[in-house]
């Protein structure tokens, strides 16, 4: 292993917390909580057990209230039952030696009356269908028109959050993110392409990361700064969102939350699960703009992760994919030897086939022994 290759796997301090790398792995949507209940259950605590080798884990998102849902079988962490599943995860990682935040998450229009309560309509900055597909009980169908959120409907969503941040420190969990990123709720607040308000909450950039910053600021006042993060997604079109100056509203935002000492800002450079170089964004800038950690996603392969680091453009490289196929990521990074191919076909539900049951490196020796 090269000298340069170490900095991916010293330690490094976010916060009040020591994590063993600077390996993350980032939230992965799989679908598989409890049907019913949208409770964690014994097959996620094992998924996550299997992965706790990454210096941090972020969980797969999870909603904060039933409105907040967007795709069927995903957790929430409103209810006592979810509270107890993530119980059970937070427990089996935190034995297994890792460290793991709950990412807080409201899809906003990014869903369907099917999963909303009482079968009503989702909710919005503004009312502008999304061109997009959610994954419901039927299979992957488009989303339902929104309408938008009220002044004191916005109000009771940040008091969800507050809730939400409330039960993630009940259920064990090591810190909390705030999923501002691919075009869900605060994102939708966020981006000029989708937020047509004309009161407190759009037009100006003060306006539009208002919300975002009246959720931190909620949930400020029950975890400390030093255990919070967010994800930015600066110019992915991800749910069909843009905005006409990227640049201007992020730094900005990077700015008012650095101000608000969070630990870290997630960012996904580029499109989400594509191309990096879709839209030109200063990276660097939004880096420098914010005083916490850097946490760099979004294709990051052993070299590109090494380079990051070494050249100090990022602290923490988050990787999605390559986790679900390959549960000791971190060992295979440091050997680096050829990663196991995942099954696409069984990212979103199903039980443990394609989830629990992706072989280590060391089972992987141990089956070709006999």
């Amino acid at each position: 292993m090269t000298r340069d290759a170490n900095s991916l796997f010293s330690p490094f301090r976010l916060g009040d917390l020591e994590l063993k790398n600077r390996i993350v792995m980032a939230p992965l949507t799989r679908n598989r909580a409890t049907k019913g209940t949208d409770a964690p259950n014994d097959l996620n605590a094992e998924y996550y057990r299997q992965r706790a080798s990454a210096g941090l884990i972020i969980s797969e998102a999870s909603q904060i209230s039933q409105q907040g849902q967007g795709y069927i079988w995903t957790p929430g962490i409103y209810s006592q039952a979810q509270v107890e599943g993530w119980q059970k995860v937070t427990k089996a990682v935190h034995e297994a030696g890792g460290k793991i935040f709950i990412q807080l998450w409201h899809v906003g229009r990014v869903s369907h009356v099917s999963l909303q309560p009482g079968g009503g309509a989702p909710v919005s900055s503004s009312a502008i269908a999304a061109k997009t597909k959610t994954f419901i009980e039927g299979g992957f169908a488009d989303v339902s028109m929104p309408r938008a959120l009220t002044i004191d409907e916005i109000a009771a969503t940040v008091r969800d959050y507050a809730v939400a941040a409330e039960n993630a420190k009940k259920a064990g969990f090591d810190g909390v993110e705030i999923h501002a990123a691919n075009g869900y709720l605060i994102d939708q607040f966020l981006k000029d392409g989708v937020n047509k308000r004309s009161d407190i909450y759009g037009g100006s950039v003060e306006n539009r990361a208002r919300f975002a910053l009246e959720v931190t600021d909620a949930i400020l006042r029950i975890w400390d700064r030093n255990r919070i993060g967010i994800r930015l997604a600066p110019v992915s079109p991800a749910n069909d969102v843009s905005d006409s100056d990227p640049a201007k509203i992020f730094l900005y935002l990077a700015e008012a939350l650095s101000a608000r000492g969070l630990a870290y800002i997630h960012v996904i450079e580029g499109a989400t699960g594509g191309p990096r170089d879709i839209a030109p964004f200063d990276y660097l800038a939004l880096r420098k703009t914010f005083a916490g950690a850097y946490m760099a996603n979004n294709g990051y392969t052993r070299d590109l992760a090494i380079e990051a680091l070494t050249k100090k453009r990022a602290d923490l490289i988050a990787f999605g994919k390559p986790f679900i196929s390959n549960p000791d990521l971190v060992e295979r990074l440091r050997r680096n030897v050829p990663l196991a191919p995942f099954d696409q076909t069984t990212f979103y539900g199903g039980d443990a086939h394609g989830y629990t049951d992706y072989p280590t490196l060391e089972q992987e020796a141990q089956r070709a022994i006999g």
